[in-house]
């Protein structure tokens, strides 16, 4: 069976001292979404001052039986250093297979430069950078990469994790940022947001960010060379509802999707939820913040480079928090509203 692409919070909750009066939410998981997940907390610390909500980015991680909630949609973009090539690269699928399989070692090759014509390409080795540690990221990357080539799929397949035919490895989205910036001619998958921005410190609410990374534009079902970025991504998901229902568990895996405008290598993210809880004041605090996320704090999503969710999928995600139970209770009807 498949494994989940993001599993994004196995919230592991812990309440603090009496005294205190003060809910504390510590989660950790997957580094996708990380760049949203800490605007959110930091925003919801602040208008809530009774929760303090924690979130660590060691990659993902699966735990039991759980619901899966989806947060937001972002993208994998292969980014890459070249600084002497100015325009916007081209890849093909196979291109993209072949290189992380090991079969393509100059960007001078024929394949790169016949879909990139007019671009002066270096005759040099180039430098492959995956994860070096389990995530959604590379589950990502590697089911696209099982779906457009069948010599991956046989040789290498899908996971969080895999056997990596070639290449280094980078801990987390922020280690493949920093090995790609850091090795002339290397390539790298990173979350859409990474590519976007490089976060360099906290500011009050957010990032102080710099430092952009190109993000090459790959060809897509249709034939289309599409440059990532929100639009595309949103077009990527657009066919996902109809082979989503009420009931779903909302694990629907979108890469590779047809539609002329739709990114290739796109996914949901996910908060993963326990279906019960034995402290009622957790799973009460944790409802609200999950159920502001999915409403408010979606306004927050397109400046640090996700796509906000569907709104019809709304009352699909509040029918799945309605079925959280503290103490053998319902939590939803002290929770959300």
């Amino acid at each position: 069976m498949t494994k989940s692409p993001l599993i994004a919070l196995a919230a592991a909750l812990t309440l603090a001292a009496p005294a205190a009066a003060q809910v504390k939410l510590n989660g950790a998981g997957a580094t996708f979404p990380n760049i949203i997940y800490q605007d959110w907390m930091l925003s919801y610390n602040k208008a809530h001052p009774d929760v303090q909500l924690n979130y660590q980015s060691i990659g993902t991680a699966i735990n039991g039986n759980v619901l899966h909630i989806p947060t937001v949609l972002g993208g994998d973009v292969p980014t890459y250093n070249l600084p002497e090539v100015k325009e916007t690269l081209r890849f093909t699928p196979d291109v993209l297979a072949d290189i992380y399989l090991g079969k393509i070692t100059k960007w001078s090759d024929a394949r790169i430069t016949s879909v990139n014509r007019g671009v002066k390409l270096p005759d040099a080795d180039i430098v492959v950078v995956h994860r070096s540690d389990g995530s959604g990221t590379s589950f990502i990357w590697t089911d696209y990469l099982s779906k457009v080539s069948s010599e991956w799929e046989q040789k290498v397949g899908r996971g969080t994790s895999v056997n990596w035919p070639v290449g280094l490895g980078g801990k987390g989205n922020e280690g493949v940022t920093a090995t790609v910036k850091q090795t002339p001619g290397a390539i790298g998958y990173v979350e859409l947001g990474y590519a976007m921005i490089n976060k360099i410190g906290y500011v009050e609410l957010g990032y102080a960010m710099i430092n952009k990374l190109p993000a090459g534009s790959v060809r897509n079902k249709a034939g289309k060379f599409i440059t990532p970025g929100l639009q595309s991504i949103t077009a990527a998901a657009a066919g996902a509802m109809n082979s989503m229902g009420a009931g779903t568990d909302f694990r629907v895996s979108i890469t590779n999707p047809d539609g002329d405008k739709a990114y290739p290598i796109a996914s949901f993210t996910w908060l993963l939820l326990h279906k019960q809880y034995d402290d009622a004041a957790k799973a009460t605090a944790l409802v609200k913040f999950v159920w502001w996320a999915e409403t408010e704090g979606q306004a927050r999503t397109e400046p640090l480079g996700y796509a906000p969710l569907p709104k019809q999928l709304r009352p699909w995600v509040e029918a799945r928090l309605k079925t959280i139970t503290a103490g053998g209770k319902p939590v939803w009807t002290t929770a959300a509203r």
